[in-house]
This record gives C-alpha cells, structure tokens and sequence, in this order.
C-alpha cells in the first residue's frame, strides 16, 4: 500500500488533469471554457464591464483552433423564442441566439417603420374652448387610431383624399349647465367622442365588430366649460414612425441582455442576509441550507449593488448572455404585439433581400 501523502499527489494529479482537459478543446473543435466565455458572455464588475464588444470576425480564433465563421444551420439549430408574458397590449418573450445587431434593426423597426393611420388633418369649425387651434391639433394627431392599415394606400402627395387612403372622424362637442340637476354636461372631451364619417365604399370594407375608432376611449382631449362648444373634422393618413411619431405602433419597444448571477457556495449565514438585503431588486434568496442564491435573475438590473462590498466581490459573479436577449414590446393599441413582431421580421428579411439583389447586381 502506497503511504498516504502519495496517494495525496496522485488524487491530486489525477484532478489537475481533469481540469486541464475541461479548459480544453475536445474532437469536435468545441472551444475552451475561457475562451467561450470571452466570446459570448459580457462580465460586470465594480472596475468596469469586460469583453462588452462582440467578436464577429470569422478567423478571430483560428490560431486557437475555432472556426468563429457563421453558419445558417448552425443558427437554425440555436435560434429559439420563448413567450414570457402574452397580454393583449403588452409582449414580453425571450430571444436566443442572435446577435445584438439583429435584436437592436427588429427594435428600431418595431419603432419607425411598421404602418398605421395617425390623424394628419385637423379642419376647424368651431373651437371656443381655451386651447389654440394648432395644441388641439397636434392632441388629437397623438390619439391612437385602431384600424387595420393595410386596408389602406398610402395618400399621395398633392391629390385629393379618396376612400382608399383616408379616413375621416367628426369631433362635435357643446359644453352645457343642465337645468335640473345644475351638473355640468360635457365638462371634458374625450377620445371616444370622435365619431367615425364613413363613406359608401368604406362601409362595405369593415364590420362592426372593426370599424376604425380610438383604440383607447378615455382619453382627454380638452376641458370646456358652459357655452363652449368644439366642432372639428379630422383626416387620418397611413405613415410610419421614421415621418412622425404619432405613427409609431408601440410605446416602447426594448430589450435588454440575459442576466447570468453565480453565487459562491461560501455565501452562507450573515453574509446571506447582507447580500439578500443589499439587493434593490430582490433578486436574491436564501435557501433552507443557509445558502443564498440567485432566485429571480430576471429583476436584475446590473446595479452592482451587491457587489460594493469588497469583501462580497469576489463571492458573487454578475454575467450577461450575449446572444440571449429579453425583448418587450408595448403596443400603443392599434396592433396586437405579436402582429406588429411579425410585420417587423417581415421588414428585415425585405431589407436584407434588397441588399442581396444589390450586391449581386453590382458584381
């Protein structure tokens, strides 16, 4: 039997080269740990954020072995969408495997570029109340239309407006003091005052359950008192967001980077508690062994908070995932989230075969 310090050297050999083979490439070309943690993680530290750029070059790591070139199937295999949150004005899902570029052209599409119908004429017949003409213009061009755009063309400049590319509302409110009860009626205009002025053609094109309206009926518009009166006649346009934001489809359209949190199992007891509790976000937990950890890495915010104390620095790791994004679109109303995604995917593969058709005519 061999005496208990060899047997010592050996075990711990023996787990030096495991080590040594995990930070390794293996058969298949697979990088190391290091270095796949250069290429697709953002690390966040109190010092500053590391490897925040990507590396997209093809030959970036030839000299160690990788082919960092892209591969449509292996995108196809990587690529993946998980729904978070569905609600009716609101879309929050996951996006994996793609890179910032792409999330960031879907988000400024979503933004300027996906059509809808926004009041663009505003024609004054009477406005006795205490807002100017041009204000109450540009308030009710802010009021979100709901109606599907594609029905629609886009109105040509200079021609007169036809079925096929406008739509007309009539706003006609008087503010009065009712005799009997001396309540006031009409006090506040509202978005679901503005009634729609359809003409023959139109009437044939939408149902009853889809005619165009405000797609939130609560809005204020004005504030009246007794004896003044409002009567304005509105044409809506088809636009997009890039011409004016009265024809953006979404309040906001955003993203941010996956989280990673990794807790060092030393975190126990009173320090626990303090990392628990230094968290603005409640991100942290603690378990039924004393341990705490990372219960909802989504709430993080990449504060650092958690990691001003020198002596908590080293025991907590904050990471982003760099090809793994959480988007959120917010529909102002008009469109459902998911079609206005959809139209936004649409866009970019129009784009990119345009730039495709270019390219290879110009070769």
């Amino acid at each position: 039997m061999a005496p208990a310090g060899k047997k010592t050297s050996k075990n711990k050999s023996s787990e030096d080269n495991n080590n040594n083979n995990d930070n390794h490439r293996d058969g298949d070309g697979v990088p190391d740990a290091l270095l796949e943690n250069q290429r697709t993680r953002v690390t966040v530290g109190n010092s500053g954020n590391e490897n925040t750029r990507g590396v997209y070059y093809s030959g970036a790591y030839t000299s160690l072995g990788y082919d960092n070139s892209f591969s449509l199937e292996k995108f196809k295999k990587n690529f993946k969408i998980k729904v978070l949150s569905d609600q009716p004005e609101h879309l929050v899902f996951e996006m994996i495997g793609v890179d910032a570029p792409i999330a960031n052209a879907l988000r400024r599409i979503l933004i300027s570029e996906i059509p809808t119908m926004a009041i663009e004429r505003v024609y004054m017949i009477n406005n006795t109340s205490i807002l100017q003409d041009e204000v109450l213009a540009h308030r009710l061009g802010l009021i979100p239309i709901k109606v599907d755009p594609s029905k629609f063309n886009y109105k040509q400049p200079n021609k007169e407006y036809t079925a096929e590319d406008t739509i007309i509302f009539s706003l006609k409110v008087k503010c009065y003091r009712d005799q009997k009860t001396g309540e006031i009626v009409n006090e506040t205009v509202y978005s679901k005052d503005l009634k729609w002025v359809p003409t023959e053609d139109q009437q044939e094109i939408f149902d009853e359950d889809d005619k165009p309206r405000p797609a939130v009926d609560d809005i204020p518009i004005v504030k009246l008192r007794p004896g003044q009166a409002l009567e304005v006649q509105c044409y809506c346009e088809k636009n997009i967001g890039r011409e004016h934001i009265k024809w953006s489809p979404v309040g906001t359209a955003s993203y941010k980077i996956m989280p990673l949190i990794t807790v060092s199992p030393k975190v126990t007891g009173e320090k626990a508690e303090k990392l628990k509790n230094s968290c603005p976000m409640k991100v942290f937990d603690i378990e039924d062994s004393g341990q705490a950890f990372a219960a909802r890495p989504l709430n993080c915010t990449m504060c650092r908070e958690c990691i001003r104390d020198p002596e908590m620095e080293p025991l907590v790791k904050l990471e982003r995932i760099r090809d793994h994004f959480i988007f959120s679109i917010e529909s102002v109303g008009t469109l459902e989230p998911k079609s206005l995604f959809k139209q936004a995917i649409q866009i970019l593969i129009d784009k990119c075969v345009t730039v495709e058709n270019s390219l290879r005519s110009n070769v």
